[in-house]
């Protein structure tokens, strides 16, 4: 514990309350109610330590990918004392995985499931989330089944309801208030400041930070909102910055550029204005810049040498950003449903990063309203209010139910309509929905599940997914195929039905349109003023007709262009786009163009797989079809280099000789070498 908290002189009151509740002497399921930094992650370091000096294994869940790679670099300093610390518990003694990986687990390696001793599930609030709560709800609902002897540890933030949980998870409950770093919360209004604009009071806290050398949050509600804040902020604040600090920002907006350069790329107009406003101290952070300039805003953040960072909420997840002020501008977000107002749960979530452990004494959360009526409001719902019930949504989630059904047919776990009951009545869904009937006096809390199953079971026999058997329910081929994937049921559904329609051409437009209208695309956004005419020019030439335009189509225009070897500063420029996620998308693309392939093989259409695999290949490389050679073959060349190669010697490559080719830009002898070789090869 030393080795890895180096800076923990004593246990904080919190934590010795969870400690001295019998915790670390007993094996029962616990669930940790603790603030945001008291220190949940060193409580369950601990549960876990001792498990593995017993000889024992340890998963640590978490829901993200960012926290994923937080933990697994916290927890490797284990392995000087002899512990594995890995990603997966075949391999490893301690295993951080994300919540889809750990239902994976659940489904696919009893083996593995039934060596695991001890279970810390991180964020378990996030059982309430309704794309997240299903997947952890029913793996840990089969865990407990086919591993009964294992111990859980939930970490979590207060919940209004920690009683029924704790109920389901046969759990003691410890929670606490403690705070290393006391918290205030305020709404604040701009009539009161004699201002009709928001952006008054952001600049105010944002100056009086800035004189007190600390940090502030600022949450809104939309990637452009992020952007338009942060240049306002930078503009604003320029003339009142240190010299000191200038060199530090300056170095910050370099990294920045450098990123796409680093790809062989120009800066994206989006990197630009973000460099001009770190120039300034200030950054903005969504989902539209790429994933090495999010990392750097993030540790420079984390170091002290940035002002300010302007955030959509979905921030308020992932590594860890404290700050001394959290700025709440915007408390409404975008969702299916339209505009809607954040729960309480997510405005504590927000409130809840101000201030920094070590660094300040005090926190602020700022929540901004611009006329007294909307301040008094605010203040009575989210400062005084109480957070909402956490309610599972497994059956709102009309994918979960198909999936969990799948998942339990193909892996043995149910054969017939009784046992598909019996694991959903199992789930925090059934028991929340048993108790809710027995309350009432109402016995037909079986009924209600039976129903949704049997909606959902019919819907799956329809789509050639599951079959009814003498022998009972089994999977399909392709239910197999489906139950081995996390994509949606419905995007399996959707390129079947499409692979069935393809006629006697094949068109690689028309299918990366097809799957850009899928869920499980990470969608190019447009921005505030996209160009819809050249979007729809670029689609019309692949042979895909539209009227309108919207992040799907905005999608498969940009992914278009990138197998046309467009950079990303092209095609931002010429589609007014997020181009910076291009990458990112076009490897997730190239992934369900695989499992297009897949889909397509499992119902016997053979006819055009060799064209689907080379689509595949073009969009993970972003080149045409020409270089899929070049680019597959020869380890780290890229798509810039080898068309530069195509370019320069066109056929007669195999002829090349290494101080020729050394001679062109990127490539070095190692590269030559492998080139020759790949061509010796050939021949």
């Amino acid at each position: 514990m030393k080795e890895c908290y180096p800076y923990i002189e004593e246990y904080n009151p919190a934590q010795k309350a969870v400690i001295e509740s019998g915790y670390l002497d007993n094996d029962e399921n616990y669930i940790i109610s603790i603030p945001t930094a008291s220190g949940k992650t060193v409580l369950g370091v601990l549960a876990a330590l001792k498990v593995l000096l017993k000889g024992g294994k340890v998963v640590y869940a978490v829901p993200l990918i960012s926290l994923q790679n937080e933990k697994y670099k916290e927890f490797k300093v284990f392995e000087k004392f002899g512990f594995k610390v890995g990603k997966h518990p075949s391999r490893a003694d301690i295993a951080v995985m994300v919540f889809e990986s750990f239902d994976a687990l659940t489904r696919f390696s009893r083996n593995v499931l039934n060596e695991i001793d001890l279970l810390i599930l991180d964020e378990f609030h996030m059982i309430g989330d309704y794309s997240r709560g299903p997947t952890i709800e029913c793996a840990i609902t089969r865990i407990k089944e086919h591993n009964p002897g294992i111990r859980i540890i939930a970490l979590s933030a207060t919940l209004q309801n920690m009683d029924e949980m704790a109920h389901w998870l046969e759990a003691e409950v410890v929670t606490h208030d403690y705070r290393p770093v006391p918290l205030h919360k305020e709404v604040l209004c701009a009539e009161e400041f004699g201002t009709k604009d928001k952006n008054n009071m952001v600049f105010k806290i944002l100056n009086d930070s800035l004189n007190e050398s600390s940090q502030m949050l600022t949450f809104v509600s939309t990637r452009r909102f992020t952007e338009s804040l942060a240049q306002n902020m930078s503009k604003k604040i320029s003339k009142y910055i240190p010299d000191g600090k200038r060199e530090i920002f300056n170095n910050i907006a370099e990294d920045i550029l450098d990123v796409p350069r680093r790809n062989n790329t120009q800066p994206t107009e989006v990197c630009y204005k973000l460099a001009d406003c770190v120039k300034n101290g200030i950054a903005f952070h969504h989902a539209g810049l790429f994933d090495k300039q999010k990392e750097i805003i993030e540790e420079e953040f984390v170091n002290g040498n940035l002002l300010m960072i302007t955030a959509t909420p979905s921030l308020m997840y992932g590594v860890n950003l404290p700050s001394k002020n959290v700025v709440i501008r915007d408390y409404t977000r975008w969702t299916d449903q339209g505009q809607t107002n954040i729960p309480v749960f997510d405005y504590e979530q927000m409130s809840g990063r101000a201030g920094r452990p070590g660094f300040d004494t005090e926190g602020y959360s700022y929540l901004l309203a611009k006329t007294y009526d909307e301040a008094f409001n605010l203040d009575e719902y989210y400062v005084h209010g109480e957070i909402e019930v956490t309610n599972s949504k497994l059956i709102d989630n009309e994918d979960a139910v198909l999936k969990q059904i799948i998942t339990q047919v193909s892996s043995g776990f149910a054969k017939d309509m009784d046992e598909l009951v019996d694991f959903f009545n199992k789930t925090f869904y059934g028991f929340q929905i048993s108790h809710t009937y027995n309350t009432m006096s109402l016995g037909f809390s079986d009924e209600s599940i039976k129903y949704e199953i049997s909606s959902a079971l019919e819907y799956l026999v329809q789509n050639g997914i599951i079959r009814i058997t003498p022998s009972g329910l089994q999977t399909t081929p392709l239910g197999t195929l489906i139950s081995r994937n996390n994509y949606e049921v419905k995007t399996a559904v959707k390129l079947k039905d499409y692979s069935t329609m393809m006629g006697d051409n094949f068109n690689p437009g028309s299918l990366i349109y097809e799957i850009s209208k899928t869920h499980d695309m990470p969608k190019i956004n447009t921005k505030f003023r996209a160009n819809k005419d050249n979007i729809k020019e670029v689609l019309s030439k692949n042979g895909v007709f539209i009227s309108f335009v919207s992040n799907n189509e905005s999608t498969a225009a940009s992914l278009l262009e990138w197998i046309n070897e467009r950079k990303e500063y092209e095609i931002e420029n010429y589609l007014k786009v997020y181009a910076a996620s291009t990458r990112r998308a076009s490897y997730e693309a190239s992934n369900l163009v695989k499992y297009f392939y897949d889909i397509c093989d499992v119902l016997g259409n053979y006819k055009f797989l060799n064209e689907i695999d080379k689509l595949a290949s073009r969009l993970y490389y972003g080149v045409k079809e020409e270089l899929i050679p070049l680019v597959v073959g020869i380890k780290r060349l890229g798509r810039q280099r080898a068309r530069t190669l195509v370019d320069t010697y066109g056929d007669n490559l195999g002829n090349a000789r290494i101080k020729d080719l050394t001679r062109i830009d990127g490539i070095g002898e190692k590269t030559a070498e492998n080139i020759i070789k790949f061509y010796e090869n050939k021949e």
